[in-house]
């Protein structure tokens, strides 16, 4: 797990949450600050033109990036996760935390850079668009076979891993979204859909006017 903490000399009325709404790092990040129902000044950003005032508190220019009160910052989407799960976990999205952390390392290691060549394979000549989609699908089975036993990953209640994982997925599935519909993958369609009809999802994904810097 990267950790990525840092300090700034300021203080805020709530915290800030700099965030792209269809990144799915980003995304993953909102997913628990809704649950925890964390008030927050968001600041929707373009990843084409990044304000100033992100890349001053996160040089690295990726979002999500969370602004504390006290000026603590945390840019890495995980652990936006976990610091927003120490404040409240009231269905205990935390348990199986351990075996969650595998999974999710998998997903973000392996299956994400699949799913990069796959979404955008013109820029990755070397192979075909259907070779990047199979090798993203090793993943995909072995989140089948998890939900050929339980409604979620790790049991009948949804924790960490699912949440951190989904937006991947969902992001996998809307690059042909005919072929993904009819796929192999029956337990894992209804898992997805059950994250999309969601209300914490339709929260997560309220749309907000582009925040200026001023």
């Amino acid at each position: 797990m990267n950790t990525s903490f840092a300090f700034i000399n300021s203080h805020i009325m709530k915290p800030i949450l700099y965030t792209f709404r269809r990144c799915p790092y980003a995304m993953r990040a909102r997913l628990a600050l809704t649950y925890v129902e964390m008030r927050l000044e968001y600041r929707e950003i373009m990843l084409k033109n990044k304000p100033q005032a992100m890349l001053d508190v996160s040089p690295k220019g990726t979002v999500p990036v969370l602004v504390l009160e006290n000026g603590e910052i945390i840019d890495e989407s995980l652990d936006i996760m976990l610091w927003a799960l120490q404040q409240s976990d009231p269905e205990n999205w935390l348990q199986h935390k351990e075996e969650a952390f595998i999974l999710i390392e998998e997903n973000d290691n392996t299956f994400k850079p699949w799913l990069d060549r796959y979404k955008y394979a013109d820029r990755f000549p070397e192979q075909t668009q259907t070779f990047y989609r199979t090798q993203g699908e090793l993943f995909l089975h072995k989140l089948e076979n998890k939900l050929s036993q339980f409604t979620f990953l790790f049991g009948n209640q949804p924790t960490l891993a699912d949440f951190a994982i989904f937006p991947f997925v969902r992001q996998f599935a809307s690059v042909d979204k005919a072929w993904f519909n009819q796929s192999a993958y029956p337990k894992l369609q209804k898992w997805l859909n059950s994250h999309l009809e969601s209300s914490l999802f339709e929260k997560t994904m309220v749309k907000r006017p582009v925040w200026v810097q001023e």
